[in-house]
């Protein structure tokens, strides 16, 4: 959330990338960072123990929030 925040304020257009899990999280951070409407997309937990099969199918669930997210 940092760094999309670092990004926003620079003006070019950022959305984080998280797992279901840090909905609360990433909301919370972003408004500590005083930016509670900072883009996030979030990807189907858990991602850790995931193959690259299944991060392809996670990524392609969510490609089109995130290019709806920066345009």
């Amino acid at each position: 959330m940092h760094d999309t925040v670092w990004f926003e304020i620079q003006g070019k257009p950022s959305v984080s990338i998280a797992s279901t899990e840090f909905v609360d999280a990433a909301a919370t951070q972003a408004a500590a960072l005083g930016m509670k409407d900072a883009r996030c997309v979030f990807v189907a937990h858990p991602i850790q123990d995931a193959t690259d099969a299944e991060m392809e199918a996670k990524a392609e669930a969510v490609i089109n929030q995130l290019v709806e997210a920066l345009t």
